[in-house]
């Protein structure tokens, strides 16, 4: 299973984007998963031990070579979805 995070418009360049693949294991273990624009994901996964969760986020940071705007942007967004994640 290919869980997908990118532009969704069919012309747009083949850039910004997060697809992490799943096991069978994980796939199964999957709860549920959130796209947050072109460069976040998050996924949250069940583990062997009941009652926790475990918490995934994985991003495609903009490269240095960035307009310093869109790194601060991408910067905010990604401390924002981890700092409301659950301890």
């Amino acid at each position: 299973m290919l869980l997908y995070s990118g532009h969704e418009e069919e012309n747009a360049p083949h850039t910004q984007r997060v697809a992490p693949m799943l096991s069978k294991v994980a796939r199964n273990a999957l709860v549920g998963w959130e796209s947050h624009g072109s460069r976040i994901i998050k996924a949250s996964f069940k583990t062997k031990k009941e009652g926790i969760t475990m918490n995934i986020t994985k991003s495609y940071a903009p490269t240095n070579d960035s307009n310093d705007d869109i790194k601060d942007q991408f910067y905010e967004q990604l401390q924002s979805i981890i700092g409301k994640r659950p301890r």
